[in-house]
């Protein structure tokens, strides 16, 4: 009761807000994907990845680990005998898309690797066993991986023994046996891992209760955490206020989620509780919007804020109950949302009880048919705004940004900048002031899929 009346008298002080007014609203039966054995691990992933060509779920399976891939316009039933991705030996336990190529996925699993698929232009008909790329360096089940934000062919993966690697696959060579960088300063699991938004920096959570802000080539830790009574299990970084979010547990195991300065992580800047839930509580984070999405595993709460410079900063707008719980989550990326309808966030949930991936979409009430630029900003295209060569030289850049508008290809991209100086947190903020006009991007070919071209979100991924 306590914690309702605090956000209520929250809503009540900021009440200027575009999305004071947004709502959730689930797919009909006819627009969910039924028949779809979800994994039963344990393991606190979303076990769940969109694009605007395909959805990629972890199945449950015997002899391996397995995963399915399905056409995102293929709804209704999935036939059980529905190809899949079965080339590891082991339990998979995440699967991640590319975001600069839509047809390339990586995979982790308990058999100790990372795997990279090259997803055939119309999707599967056989089952694939054969990778394009066979990362093998960990000596323990890989539990974490997650794409560069900005430059292409970069991918971090952590495991079971404490270290996070990060890989190039700019290479002919298929078995990649060293990665490019090696972090070895956890000395217990990570938890959980995210790359602000130039991908100069990481932060982690580890089950040694800290939390850490690292530079990935180096492996050098900038920040540390030293509070103890906020248990940290996911990370994400705010870049609009300069902060990290943090979701877990309170001393008295209360579910609850945590702000702090990038500058100072001796202790949060605001701690607020949810509930008295056992799940974990997935982040989601919109740097174009604003908006933040906590999701708990293993119930049907979604609450959504508004994140501003305006103290306390995470501002509750609503929250959504749905009656049946969510295993994992997707999300897809605003190049694939319904513009004409005013969708401004899409959760494909995991409905394990029910074989169920239902999409859920979250509207602003505005007038449909016209676009409407505040709630629409320029957005991260699926262009890389670097090599990974580039990257391991020292170079960073924000990520080539793009209209939604129906019809637009204009693409900006940030400012490049090289860290010869020590690197400083206040360096991660996203730069609106610098970018420049890029004239010379060319169509990608992973949106030219004959079978997506007639759909109207073709619209909004160019």
């Amino acid at each position: 009761m306590i914690v309702l009346l605090l956000r209520v008298k929250m809503s009540q002080r900021y009440t200027c807000t575009r999305f004071r007014h947004m709502i959730g609203k689930a797919a009909v039966k006819g627009r969910c994907y039924h028949g779809l054995s979800a994994t039963r691990s344990v393991q606190n992933n979303h076990f769940c990845a969109v694009n605007p060509c395909f959805i990629a779920i972890v199945t449950e399976c015997m002899g391996g680990g397995a995963f399915i891939v399905i056409s995102v316009h293929q709804t209704g039933r999935v036939s059980p005998l529905h190809a899949r991705v079965c080339g590891h030996s082991a339990r998979v336990l995440d699967v991640k898309w590319d975001p600069f190529n839509d047809r390339r996925i990586a995979s982790c699993s308990e058999d100790c690797t990372v795997k990279v698929w090259e997803i055939p232009q119309n999707g599967l008909k056989d089952h694939m066993t054969q990778p394009c790329k066979d990362l093998l360096a960990h000596g323990r089940r890989v539990a974490l991986i997650e794409w560069h934000p900005t430059a292409r062919d970069l991918l971090l993966s952590s495991a079971y023994d404490y270290k996070v690697f990060v890989w190039c696959l700019d290479t002919d060579v298929c078995v990649i046996q060293t990665p490019v960088c090696v972090i070895n300063t956890h000395q217990q699991l990570v938890l959980s891992l995210n790359f602000n938004p130039d991908g100069s920096l990481i932060a982690t959570t580890c089950k040694d209760k800290k939390i850490r802000i690292i530079e990935p080539r180096t492996g050098r830790v900038l920040q540390e955490s030293s509070s103890t009574s906020h248990r940290a299990f996911k990370i994400l970084f705010l870049w609009n206020v300069n902060m990290l979010l943090t979701t877990g547990k309170s001393c008295w195991n209360q579910r609850q989620f945590a702000l702090w300065n990038l500058e100072d992580l001796s202790e949060p800047v605001l701690e607020e509780d949810l509930d008295g839930g056992s799940g974990v509580i997935f982040p989601f984070y919109d740097p174009d919007t604003h908006l933040l999405f906590l999701a708990g595993k293993g119930d049907g709460n979604i609450w959504y804020y508004e994140v501003t410079d305006v103290k306390p900063h995470i501002h509750f707008l609503a929250e959504y109950h749905c009656q049946f719980p969510q295993r994992g989550m997707g999300v897809m990326p605003k190049r694939g949302l319904d513009v004409s309808v005013c969708e401004v966030f899409r959760f494909y949930r995991l409905v394990a009880v029910r074989d169920l991936l239902e999409p859920l979409s979250f509207c602003v009430p505005h007038k449909l048919g016209v676009f409407h630029e505040d709630i629409y900003p320029l957005t991260a295209a699926n262009q890389p705004a670097l090599t990974a060569h580039q990257w391991l030289m020292g170079h960073d850049q924000g990520p080539v940004l793009m209209s939604l508008r129906p019809g637009g290809k204009d693409l900006q991209t940030c400012h490049v900048t090289s860290h010869d100086e020590p690197l400083r947190c206040q360096d991660t903020r996203r730069r609106h002031d610098i970018i420049v006009d890029t004239r010379e991007w060319t169509e990608d070919d992973t949106q030219s899929l004959d079978w997506i071209s007639s759909h109207k979100l073709t619209k909004s991924t160019l």
